[in-house]
Protein backbone atom coordinates (compact mmCIF):
# COMPACT_ATOMS: atom_id res chain seq x y z
CA UNK A 1 0.00 0.00 0.00
CA UNK A 2 3.15 2.61 0.63
CA UNK A 3 3.96 2.74 -3.44
CA UNK A 4 0.71 3.84 -4.06
CA UNK A 5 0.36 6.23 -1.54
CA UNK A 6 4.00 7.13 -2.92
CA UNK A 7 2.52 8.11 -6.79
CA UNK A 8 -0.28 10.28 -5.40
CA UNK A 9 0.74 12.17 -2.14
CA UNK A 10 3.57 14.76 -3.62
CA UNK A 11 6.33 16.57 -1.12
CA UNK A 12 4.17 19.44 -0.51
CA UNK A 13 1.11 18.11 0.84
CA UNK A 14 2.68 15.64 2.86
CA UNK A 15 4.80 18.61 4.58
CA UNK A 16 1.45 20.39 4.74
CA UNK A 17 -0.23 17.48 6.64
CA UNK A 18 2.31 16.80 8.95
CA UNK A 19 2.61 20.26 9.82
CA UNK A 20 -0.53 20.08 11.07
CA UNK A 21 -0.07 17.37 14.12
CA UNK A 22 0.47 19.77 16.51
CA UNK A 23 -2.93 21.42 16.31
CA UNK A 24 -4.53 17.68 16.02
CA UNK A 25 -2.57 17.16 18.80
CA UNK A 26 -4.34 19.91 20.47
CA UNK A 27 -7.98 19.76 19.24
CA UNK A 28 -8.43 16.35 17.90
CA UNK A 29 -11.15 15.66 20.17
CA UNK A 30 -12.90 18.43 19.32
CA UNK A 31 -12.62 18.14 15.69
CA UNK A 32 -13.94 14.39 15.22
CA UNK A 33 -16.85 15.43 18.16
CA UNK A 34 -17.77 18.35 16.07
CA UNK A 35 -17.65 15.73 12.61
CA UNK A 36 -20.09 13.48 14.07
CA UNK A 37 -22.53 16.51 15.00
CA UNK A 38 -22.52 17.33 11.48
CA UNK A 39 -22.73 14.35 10.09
CA UNK A 40 -25.30 12.93 12.12
CA UNK A 41 -27.20 16.17 11.57
CA UNK A 42 -26.77 15.82 7.56
CA UNK A 43 -26.76 11.98 7.42
CA UNK A 44 -29.17 10.64 10.26
CA UNK A 45 -29.18 7.61 7.93
CA UNK A 46 -25.82 6.54 9.68
CA UNK A 47 -27.18 6.78 12.82
CA UNK A 48 -27.87 2.96 12.08
CA UNK A 49 -24.00 1.87 11.82
CA UNK A 50 -22.78 4.25 14.73
CA UNK A 51 -22.96 3.21 18.58
CA UNK A 52 -24.80 6.00 19.87
CA UNK A 53 -23.59 5.21 23.53
CA UNK A 54 -19.96 5.39 22.67
CA UNK A 55 -21.09 8.84 21.15
CA UNK A 56 -22.62 10.81 24.05
CA UNK A 57 -19.49 9.01 26.42
CA UNK A 58 -17.04 10.42 24.16
CA UNK A 59 -15.05 7.14 23.36
CA UNK A 60 -15.99 7.17 19.48
CA UNK A 61 -14.52 11.09 18.65
CA UNK A 62 -11.10 9.97 21.12
CA UNK A 63 -10.75 7.01 19.29
CA UNK A 64 -11.29 8.65 15.65
CA UNK A 65 -9.27 11.27 16.92
CA UNK A 66 -6.37 9.16 17.57
CA UNK A 67 -6.43 7.86 14.26
CA UNK A 68 -6.76 10.73 12.21
CA UNK A 69 -3.59 12.30 14.12
CA UNK A 70 -1.60 8.51 13.61
CA UNK A 71 -2.46 9.23 9.78
CA UNK A 72 -1.32 12.55 10.28
CA UNK A 73 1.84 11.94 12.01
CA UNK A 74 2.49 8.74 9.38
CA UNK A 75 0.94 9.92 6.30
CA UNK A 76 4.49 9.55 4.17
CA UNK A 77 4.47 6.10 5.64
CA UNK A 78 1.09 4.41 6.24
CA UNK A 79 2.56 1.18 6.01
CA UNK A 80 3.20 2.21 9.58
CA UNK A 81 0.06 2.27 10.82
CA UNK A 82 -1.31 -1.31 9.14
CA UNK A 83 -2.00 -2.96 12.32
CA UNK A 84 -4.91 -0.17 13.28
CA UNK A 85 -5.85 -0.19 9.75
CA UNK A 86 -6.49 -3.65 9.93
CA UNK A 87 -8.20 -3.84 13.47
CA UNK A 88 -10.86 -1.14 11.93
CA UNK A 89 -11.22 -2.58 8.90
CA UNK A 90 -12.15 -5.53 10.77
CA UNK A 91 -14.60 -3.31 12.65
CA UNK A 92 -15.85 -2.04 9.78
CA UNK A 93 -16.59 -5.00 7.75
CA UNK A 94 -18.85 -6.57 10.72
CA UNK A 95 -20.91 -3.55 10.55
CA UNK A 96 -20.83 -3.59 6.77
CA UNK A 97 -19.58 -0.25 6.15
CA UNK A 98 -19.58 0.71 2.14
CA UNK A 99 -16.75 2.51 0.05
CA UNK A 100 -19.37 4.73 -0.98
CA UNK A 101 -20.01 6.47 2.68
CA UNK A 102 -16.24 7.38 3.10
CA UNK A 103 -16.73 10.69 0.74
CA UNK A 104 -19.59 11.89 3.21
CA UNK A 105 -16.93 11.04 6.27
CA UNK A 106 -14.24 12.80 4.04
CA UNK A 107 -16.28 15.71 3.54
CA UNK A 108 -17.40 16.67 7.24
CA UNK A 109 -14.16 15.87 8.40
CA UNK A 110 -13.17 18.38 6.46
CA UNK A 111 -15.83 20.85 7.61
CA UNK A 112 -15.44 20.21 11.10
CA UNK A 113 -11.35 21.06 10.66
CA UNK A 114 -13.12 24.80 9.53
CA UNK A 115 -15.31 24.95 12.41
CA UNK A 116 -13.33 23.91 14.83
CA UNK A 117 -10.02 25.78 13.81
CA UNK A 118 -11.10 29.01 12.07
CA UNK A 119 -8.14 31.04 10.39
CA UNK A 120 -5.87 28.17 10.92
CA UNK A 121 -7.76 25.88 8.61
CA UNK A 122 -6.04 27.86 5.09
CA UNK A 123 -7.67 27.21 1.85
CA UNK A 124 -4.40 25.20 1.78
CA UNK A 125 -4.33 22.90 4.75
CA UNK A 126 -8.19 22.11 3.57
CA UNK A 127 -7.01 21.41 0.12
CA UNK A 128 -3.82 19.29 1.52
CA UNK A 129 -6.02 17.27 4.08
CA UNK A 130 -8.91 16.40 1.06
CA UNK A 131 -5.89 14.88 -0.72
CA UNK A 132 -4.87 12.91 2.14
CA UNK A 133 -8.43 11.81 3.30
CA UNK A 134 -8.68 10.36 -0.39
CA UNK A 135 -5.56 8.70 0.17
CA UNK A 136 -6.40 7.28 3.86
CA UNK A 137 -9.74 6.36 2.54
CA UNK A 138 -8.37 4.42 -0.64
CA UNK A 139 -6.43 2.29 1.95
CA UNK A 140 -9.37 1.59 4.37
CA UNK A 141 -11.54 0.50 1.24
CA UNK A 142 -9.09 -2.13 -0.30
CA UNK A 143 -8.18 -3.52 3.13
CA UNK A 144 -12.03 -3.84 3.39
CA UNK A 145 -12.60 -5.10 0.33
CA UNK A 146 -10.63 -7.64 0.81
CA UNK A 147 -11.94 -8.90 3.75
CA UNK A 148 -15.43 -8.67 2.24
CA UNK A 149 -14.32 -10.55 -0.56
CA UNK A 150 -12.47 -13.56 1.91
CA UNK A 151 -15.71 -13.95 4.39
CA UNK A 152 -17.92 -14.34 0.47
CA UNK A 153 -15.15 -17.27 -0.36
CA UNK A 154 -15.48 -18.75 2.59
CA UNK A 155 -17.54 -22.18 3.12
CA UNK A 156 -21.08 -20.90 4.59
CA UNK A 157 -19.89 -17.57 4.48
CA UNK A 158 -21.91 -14.54 3.67
CA UNK A 159 -21.92 -10.52 3.48
CA UNK A 160 -23.58 -8.07 5.07
CA UNK A 161 -26.44 -9.40 7.69
CA UNK A 162 -27.86 -13.00 7.64
CA UNK A 163 -30.80 -13.85 9.68
CA UNK A 164 -30.12 -16.66 12.89
CA UNK A 165 -32.65 -18.45 15.28
CA UNK A 166 -32.15 -18.17 18.50
CA UNK A 167 -31.91 -21.55 19.75
CA UNK A 168 -31.22 -21.57 23.51
CA UNK A 169 -31.46 -18.74 26.07
CA UNK A 170 -28.81 -19.46 29.16
CA UNK A 171 -28.45 -17.32 32.05
CA UNK A 172 -24.79 -17.44 33.53
CA UNK A 173 -24.96 -15.12 36.23
CA UNK A 174 -27.30 -11.77 37.64
CA UNK A 175 -26.40 -9.97 34.61
CA UNK A 176 -25.39 -12.24 32.36
CA UNK A 177 -26.91 -14.51 29.59
CA UNK A 178 -25.69 -16.77 26.80
CA UNK A 179 -27.48 -16.86 23.54
CA UNK A 180 -27.49 -19.26 21.56
CA UNK A 181 -27.76 -19.09 17.56
CA UNK A 182 -28.33 -20.66 14.37
CA UNK A 183 -28.98 -20.20 10.59
CA UNK A 184 -32.39 -19.93 10.04
CA UNK A 185 -31.26 -21.28 6.47
CA UNK A 186 -29.42 -24.37 7.57
CA UNK A 187 -26.34 -23.81 6.11
CA UNK A 188 -23.18 -24.44 7.31
CA UNK A 189 -21.02 -21.64 9.83
CA UNK A 190 -18.18 -20.31 8.40
CA UNK A 191 -15.24 -21.04 10.50
CA UNK A 192 -13.86 -18.51 12.67
CA UNK A 193 -11.30 -17.95 14.76
CA UNK A 194 -11.24 -18.42 18.73
CA UNK A 195 -11.39 -14.20 19.88
CA UNK A 196 -13.77 -12.69 17.31
CA UNK A 197 -16.78 -11.34 17.39
CA UNK A 198 -20.10 -10.73 15.10
CA UNK A 199 -22.21 -7.84 15.12
CA UNK A 200 -26.02 -8.28 16.20
CA UNK A 201 -28.82 -6.09 14.54
CA UNK A 202 -31.52 -5.12 16.87
CA UNK A 203 -34.79 -2.80 16.01
CA UNK A 204 -35.72 -1.35 19.59
CA UNK A 205 -38.65 -0.02 19.69
CA UNK A 206 -38.95 3.67 20.32
CA UNK A 207 -35.82 4.53 18.25
CA UNK A 208 -36.00 5.89 14.58
CA UNK A 209 -32.58 3.50 13.62
CA UNK A 210 -31.55 0.30 14.07
CA UNK A 211 -28.94 -0.83 16.55
CA UNK A 212 -25.80 -2.84 15.71
CA UNK A 213 -23.54 -4.15 18.30
CA UNK A 214 -20.28 -6.07 18.44
CA UNK A 215 -20.15 -9.62 20.93
CA UNK A 216 -17.21 -11.61 21.35
CA UNK A 217 -18.11 -15.32 20.60
CA UNK A 218 -17.92 -17.36 23.73
CA UNK A 219 -17.49 -20.56 22.20
CA UNK A 220 -14.93 -22.88 20.53
CA UNK A 221 -14.80 -22.88 16.06
CA UNK A 222 -16.04 -26.01 15.05
CA UNK A 223 -19.47 -26.34 15.82
CA UNK A 224 -23.20 -26.19 14.88
CA UNK A 225 -23.91 -22.84 16.65
CA UNK A 226 -23.17 -19.42 17.88
CA UNK A 227 -23.02 -18.48 21.24
CA UNK A 228 -22.72 -14.72 22.82
CA UNK A 229 -22.89 -14.43 25.90
CA UNK A 230 -23.88 -10.68 27.15
CA UNK A 231 -23.85 -8.57 30.04
CA UNK A 232 -27.08 -6.34 30.99
CA UNK A 233 -25.36 -2.98 31.05
CA UNK A 234 -26.35 -0.41 33.12
CA UNK A 235 -29.57 0.65 34.78
CA UNK A 236 -28.15 1.92 38.39
CA UNK A 237 -28.16 5.93 39.61
CA UNK A 238 -24.70 6.03 37.58
CA UNK A 239 -25.06 4.45 34.75
CA UNK A 240 -28.07 4.52 32.58
CA UNK A 241 -29.31 1.02 31.33
CA UNK A 242 -27.97 -0.23 28.04
CA UNK A 243 -30.10 -0.32 25.15
CA UNK A 244 -29.76 -3.03 23.36
CA UNK A 245 -28.12 -5.45 25.80
CA UNK A 246 -31.80 -4.69 27.94
CA UNK A 247 -33.99 -5.65 24.57
CA UNK A 248 -31.68 -9.16 24.26
CA UNK A 249 -31.92 -9.89 27.80
CA UNK A 250 -35.65 -8.94 28.27
CA UNK A 251 -37.11 -9.06 24.92
CA UNK A 252 -35.48 -11.85 22.66
CA UNK A 253 -35.95 -15.36 23.51
CA UNK A 254 -35.68 -18.87 21.92
CA UNK A 255 -37.37 -19.11 18.46
CA UNK A 256 -36.56 -14.86 17.66
CA UNK A 257 -34.31 -14.25 14.89
CA UNK A 258 -31.21 -11.40 14.96
CA UNK A 259 -29.43 -10.26 12.03
CA UNK A 260 -26.10 -10.72 12.40
CA UNK A 261 -22.56 -10.17 10.63
CA UNK A 262 -19.81 -13.08 9.59
CA UNK A 263 -17.42 -13.29 12.53
CA UNK A 264 -14.29 -10.53 12.40
CA UNK A 265 -11.72 -9.55 14.74
CA UNK A 266 -7.73 -9.16 14.98
CA UNK A 267 -8.04 -9.98 18.50
CA UNK A 268 -7.61 -13.86 17.97
CA UNK A 269 -5.48 -16.93 19.49
CA UNK A 270 -2.21 -17.97 18.06
CA UNK A 271 -2.44 -21.72 17.88
CA UNK A 272 1.23 -22.14 16.60
CA UNK A 273 2.34 -21.11 19.86
CA UNK A 274 3.50 -23.70 22.86
CA UNK A 275 4.00 -21.32 25.60
CA UNK A 276 1.91 -21.77 28.48
CA UNK A 277 -1.39 -20.03 27.66
CA UNK A 278 -2.35 -17.42 30.26
CA UNK A 279 -6.22 -15.62 29.83
CA UNK A 280 -6.55 -12.69 32.21
CA UNK A 281 -10.09 -11.20 32.01
CA UNK A 282 -12.30 -8.76 34.28
CA UNK A 283 -16.22 -9.27 34.14
CA UNK A 284 -17.41 -9.99 30.61
CA UNK A 285 -14.41 -9.69 29.02
CA UNK A 286 -13.74 -13.42 29.28
CA UNK A 287 -15.81 -14.01 26.51
CA UNK A 288 -13.29 -14.22 23.89
CA UNK A 289 -11.23 -15.71 26.36
CA UNK A 290 -13.39 -18.61 27.05
CA UNK A 291 -13.70 -19.68 22.95
CA UNK A 292 -9.33 -19.17 23.50
CA UNK A 293 -9.51 -21.60 26.61
CA UNK A 294 -11.94 -24.15 24.73
CA UNK A 295 -10.30 -24.05 21.23
CA UNK A 296 -6.69 -24.45 22.76
CA UNK A 297 -8.36 -27.76 24.96
CA UNK A 298 -9.18 -29.23 21.46
CA UNK A 299 -6.67 -28.27 19.43
CA UNK A 300 -3.58 -28.52 21.81
CA UNK A 301 -4.56 -30.88 25.00
CA UNK A 302 -0.72 -30.72 26.14
CA UNK A 303 -0.69 -27.18 26.23
CA UNK A 304 -0.87 -25.31 29.68
CA UNK A 305 -3.19 -22.72 30.38
CA UNK A 306 -3.97 -20.37 33.40
CA UNK A 307 -7.57 -18.65 32.90
CA UNK A 308 -7.46 -15.65 35.74
CA UNK A 309 -10.77 -14.52 35.90
CA UNK A 310 -11.62 -11.14 38.06
CA UNK A 311 -15.27 -10.41 38.72
CA UNK A 312 -17.20 -8.36 41.48
CA UNK A 313 -18.41 -11.60 43.53
CA UNK A 314 -19.82 -15.07 42.56
CA UNK A 315 -23.72 -13.34 41.50
CA UNK A 316 -22.55 -11.71 38.96
CA UNK A 317 -19.28 -14.45 37.57
CA UNK A 318 -20.42 -15.92 34.63
CA UNK A 319 -19.65 -19.93 33.49
CA UNK A 320 -18.79 -20.74 37.04
CA UNK A 321 -19.72 -24.76 36.74
CA UNK A 322 -17.53 -24.75 33.11
CA UNK A 323 -14.87 -23.61 35.15
CA UNK A 324 -14.80 -26.26 37.95
CA UNK A 325 -14.91 -28.54 34.95
CA UNK A 326 -12.02 -26.95 33.32
CA UNK A 327 -9.90 -27.24 36.60
CA UNK A 328 -10.33 -30.75 36.71
CA UNK A 329 -8.16 -31.08 33.91
CA UNK A 330 -4.73 -31.02 34.19
CA UNK A 331 -3.74 -28.78 31.64
CA UNK A 332 -5.57 -26.29 32.86
CA UNK A 333 -5.58 -24.14 35.87
CA UNK A 334 -8.21 -21.47 36.92
CA UNK A 335 -8.19 -18.96 39.39
CA UNK A 336 -10.68 -16.36 40.37
CA UNK A 337 -10.29 -12.79 42.21
CA UNK A 338 -13.45 -11.15 43.46
CA UNK A 339 -13.36 -7.74 44.39
CA UNK A 340 -16.53 -7.85 47.02
CA UNK A 341 -17.19 -11.50 47.44
CA UNK A 342 -20.94 -12.18 49.11
CA UNK A 343 -20.74 -13.91 52.19
CA UNK A 344 -22.12 -17.21 50.09
CA UNK A 345 -18.88 -17.00 48.56
CA UNK A 346 -16.90 -16.48 51.44
CA UNK A 347 -18.65 -19.77 52.76
CA UNK A 348 -18.51 -21.78 49.77
CA UNK A 349 -14.64 -20.76 49.27
CA UNK A 350 -15.35 -20.47 45.81
CA UNK A 351 -12.44 -17.79 44.59
CA UNK A 352 -8.90 -17.76 45.45
CA UNK A 353 -8.13 -14.08 45.87
CA UNK A 354 -9.69 -11.01 47.37
CA UNK A 355 -9.37 -7.54 46.09
CA UNK A 356 -7.27 -7.24 42.71
CA UNK A 357 -4.87 -8.75 40.89
CA UNK A 358 -1.77 -7.84 41.23
CA UNK A 359 1.63 -8.27 40.37
CA UNK A 360 2.50 -10.58 43.91
CA UNK A 361 -0.53 -12.92 43.42
CA UNK A 362 0.25 -13.18 39.66
CA UNK A 363 4.21 -14.41 40.80
CA UNK A 364 2.31 -16.72 43.07
CA UNK A 365 0.06 -18.39 40.81
CA UNK A 366 2.11 -18.67 37.46
CA UNK A 367 5.55 -20.99 37.09
CA UNK A 368 7.06 -18.15 35.39
CA UNK A 369 6.39 -15.24 33.08
CA UNK A 370 7.82 -16.68 30.18
CA UNK A 371 3.93 -17.21 28.62
CA UNK A 372 1.27 -15.50 25.79
CA UNK A 373 -0.69 -13.22 27.45
CA UNK A 374 -4.34 -12.53 26.61
CA UNK A 375 -6.33 -9.46 28.16
CA UNK A 376 -9.78 -8.51 28.35
CA UNK A 377 -12.22 -6.58 30.55
CA UNK A 378 -12.65 -2.84 31.27
CA UNK A 379 -9.99 -0.40 29.95
CA UNK A 380 -8.77 0.56 33.40
CA UNK A 381 -8.32 -3.18 34.84
CA UNK A 382 -6.65 -4.25 31.32
CA UNK A 383 -4.10 -1.01 31.83
CA UNK A 384 -3.36 -2.51 35.51
CA UNK A 385 -2.48 -6.01 34.11
CA UNK A 386 -0.29 -4.32 31.42
CA UNK A 387 2.02 -2.91 34.36
CA UNK A 388 1.55 -5.66 35.95
CA UNK A 389 3.23 -7.63 33.15
CA UNK A 390 5.60 -4.93 32.08
CA UNK A 391 6.81 -4.63 35.58
CA UNK A 392 7.25 -8.69 35.42
CA UNK A 393 9.94 -8.06 32.34
CA UNK A 394 7.22 -9.62 30.03
CA UNK A 395 7.44 -8.41 26.16
CA UNK A 396 4.81 -6.33 24.84
CA UNK A 397 4.77 -8.94 21.34
CA UNK A 398 3.64 -11.56 24.15
CA UNK A 399 0.74 -9.42 25.56
CA UNK A 400 -2.56 -9.22 23.53
CA UNK A 401 -5.60 -7.11 24.40
CA UNK A 402 -9.19 -6.36 23.03
CA UNK A 403 -11.24 -3.24 24.79
CA UNK A 404 -15.24 -3.97 23.91
CA UNK A 405 -15.37 -0.47 22.07
CA UNK A 406 -13.47 1.83 20.57
CA UNK A 407 -9.62 1.06 21.07
CA UNK A 408 -8.10 3.25 23.99
CA UNK A 409 -4.61 1.96 24.44
CA UNK A 410 -2.85 0.20 27.28
CA UNK A 411 -0.26 2.83 27.91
Amino acid sequence: MGSKTKQVLDEQTIAIVKSTVPVLAEHGEAITKRFYELMFQNHPELKNIFNQTNQRLGKQPKALANTVFAAANYIDQLDAIYPVVKQIGHKHRSLNVKPEQYPIVGEHLLLAMKDVLGDAATDEVIHAWGIAYGVIADVFIQVEKEMYQEVTEAEGGWNGFKDFEIVQKVKESDVITSFYLKPVDGDVLPAFSAGQYITVKVTVPGYDYVHLRQYSLSVAPGGDYYRISVKKEGGTDHQPAGVVSTYLHESINVGNVLPITAPAGDFILNKEEEKPLVLISGGVGLTPLVSMLETTIKTQPKRAIYFIHAAQNGKVQAFQEKMNEWNKLEQVHVFTCYHQPTAEDRANNNFDKEGLIDLAWLQSILPSNDGDYYLCGPGGFMKHINQCLTEWNVPQTSIHHEFFGPEEGLA
